[in-house]
């Protein structure tokens, strides 16, 4: 008798944790708080040169203390500040890039398109993964058809011809 009851509640158990939904990879954060990676320490003051050339305040506009974390990674990674600029021109070294990927156009809402594409797509692939006994990666169903075996890949261009670095053993 005690054993069928044991036996009983386990099973219960098992079957209301199987109903849980984690969702796909929900990589938002878990409540209202503060974002700890939107805070950005200002760049230490320092003494200007001559204070007869400093700029004119503007108010809302930028500081000279403002941080500027994407112009400091390019110019930490040996790049050139002015290319954030978005009224720059293309440098001539990738005028081919820029004219080969706009050939057939670009349209404004691309984001968008793919967000909602991926979306509808989720939804209808998405549809009987929840139902499981046991937690599982519901991303790589959901994906499974899209994904590809980087073994067979590499088997395919080698038999191709092609120079392929070693790939790790397979399990």
């Amino acid at each position: 008798m005690r054993t069928s009851h044991a036996i009983l509640i386990l099973t219960l158990a098992a079957a209301v944790a199987g109903c849980s939904n984690p969702g796909l990879r929900d990589l938002q954060p878990p409540g209202p708080g503060p974002d700890e990676f939107s805070v950005l320490p200002v760049k230490p003051l320092t003494q200007p040169k001559d204070y007869a050339f400093l700029p004119a305040p503007t108010p809302g506009g930028g500081n000279l203390t403002d941080p500027t974390p994407k112009a400091d990674a390019v110019v930490a990674l040996g790049g050139n500040e002015s290319a954030l600029n978005p009224n720059t021109a293309v440098p001539s070294s990738d005028a081919a890039l820029v004219t080969a990927s706009s050939r057939y156009g670009v349209p404004a809402n691309t984001r968008q398109v793919v967000e909602e594409d991926d979306t509808a797509f989720r939804k209808r692939r998405g549809r009987w993964t929840g139902l499981r006994l046991f937690p599982v990666d519901r991303y790589a169903q959901v994906y499974e058809r899209q994904s590809i075996d980087p073994f067979s890949a590499t088997e395919a261009a080698r038999q191709r011809g092609l120079e392929t670095p070693s790939s790790p053993p397979s399990e």
